[in-house]
């Protein structure tokens, strides 16, 4: 048995470190909540991100535990707007004087960004470009959308302001396949949905699917990745199927730690691979596939948009700070949910920074390598040495080590640490094995709610 057979592939998807499981209560902490106006001082403010958090789905699919609620009674989308537009002034005042700030790009996410109606859409464009100084129209601005909620209307509206990138969660074309991850829709209805997308001026189209799900096999998960390349999507994301504590799934099939589930993802990513880099697309990262004659978005890629000088406004988003990372409380459970929204609709005062993790050198350290070596172009050592001061080598040498005996490490790329190919297969269990000593116990001891 080699060394890479011993090691779980699916650990943990990392799509930010530190996870929020390591955030605590700022008031808690040496100092207690800093004003935003003091964490922005020293900080670069010319090419920041924005991206704005709207916590609300028409149903919940059994894999998610993503900050969001089903539906928005009693005009509470109205509310969270007004919510967002105070805090969105506040942060702006924070920011300081307005020629040295700089948005540079955009996202709205969730939750479901569509699932406010057109006139909210316009609203939430609105807090962005007017309270923020986000040039929408200027800068690319990345949506994302679901087949029941991308609607002519909606669309319309995303389009003529500036949008440039929507993402759209299909997660399976196959029926039964979508109903076994107790996600309720209708291949006509993703068709639909595709269709009026691509209606629009919107240059890049990102399709997510998720391979793992009960019954689904390399026909099966041919089939949706066939229907998928139909709408030649600039972009697609592959995601292996999580089953996660809280969620409708990990109530009915709470044990995921099973050797034969593992190999069975493993085979459908590298069947989903090599199908997608037949067809003339790119890999960029395990999870990101670009088509390699589509026009590049600009932008940052995948994990690059966690970078410092992110702005995130609503409950459900993190801001990123040099030293701070900083949100709102998190939860998975719906009623937990619902109390933060509630919590955060009522808020007046945004001018401090609620729950959070200082991030000290070596954690800077561990988030650059870890960021940039789970891409495919992986990472320029000269970059980290000048960055840093010191060697990635020889700040981590038993993890490098270990990846390199395991054959995860691509030997003929000089100057760069770079993945193989079984490396970047393997990334959900690398990832979490640069999480520091300190991240980690404070990930065990969370209780999640």
């Amino acid at each position: 048995m080699t060394a890479t057979q011993t090691v779980r592939p699916y650990e943990s998807y990392v799509y930010a470190y530190p996870h929020k499981t390591a955030y605590r209560p700022l008031a808690e902490q040496p100092g207690g909540r800093p004003a935003l106006s003091e964490l922005w001082a020293g900080e670069r403010k010319d090419a920041l991100s924005l991206y704005m958090h709207i916590p609300f789905c028409e149903v919940r699919c059994g894999f998610c535990n993503l900050f969001t609620r089903i539906g928005a009674p009693d005009e509470l989308t109205s509310r969270y707007l007004d919510a967002l537009d105070r805090q969105a002034s506040a942060v702006r005042e924070a920011l300081g004087d307005g020629e040295q700030v700089r948005f540079a790009a955009a996202a709205f996410g969730g939750g479901t960004p569509t699932f406010l109606t057109a006139g909210e859409l316009e609203r939430l464009c609105d807090i962005a470009e007017k309270r923020m100084g986000a040039a929408l129209r200027s800068v690319p601005l990345s949506v994302e959308t679901s087949p029941s909620t991308a609607t002519a209307d909606r669309l319309a509206v995303l389009a003529e302001r500036g949008t440039t990138r929507i993402s759209i969660g299909v997660q399976s074309f196959v029926e039964a396949e979508a109903r076994a991850a107790v996600r309720p829709q209708h291949a006509a209805d993703v068709e639909r949905a595709l269709g009026l997308i691509r209606d629009t001026s919107i240059p890049v189209l990102n399709i997510d699917l998720i391979y793992g799900i009960a019954g689904q096999t390399e026909r099966t998960w041919r089939t949706s990745l066939d229907a998928a390349l139909r709408w030649r999507p600039e972009e697609l994301y592959l995601y292996p199927l999580y089953v996660r504590p809280l969620t409708a799934l990990g109530k009915l099939s709470p044990g995921e730690a099973d050797a034969a589930w593992d190999e069975q993802r493993l085979r459908l990513y590298r069947a989903g691979r090599d199908h997608l880099l037949a067809h003339g697309y790119e890999q960029v990262s395990m999870r990101m596939f670009r088509r390699a004659d589509a026009p590049r978005a600009e932008g940052p890629d995948d994990y690059a948009c966690q970078t410092d000088g992110m702005i995130g406004l609503g409950c459900g988003a993190r801001s990123y700070t040099s030293r701070l990372h900083y949100s709102f409380d998190y939860a998975v459970r719906m009623t937990e949910v619902r109390g933060i929204i509630d919590a955060y609709t009522a808020t007046a005062d945004f001018s401090r920074a609620e729950v959070g993790r200082y991030t000290d050198g070596d954690e800077a350290r561990r988030r650059h390598l870890l960021q940039s070596v789970l891409q495919a172009e992986g990472m320029a050592l000269d970059e980290y040495r000048e960055r840093f001061g010191t060697s990635a080598c020889d700040d981590f040498p038993e993890e490098l080590a270990r990846f390199e005996d395991r054959g995860w490490l691509d030997a003929g790329a000089p100057g760069v640490l770079r993945l193989s190919p079984e490396g970047l297969a393997y990334s959900d269990a690398l990832g979490p094995e640069l999480f520091s000593p300190a991240v980690r116990a404070a990930m065990a001891a969370y209780e999640l709610k």
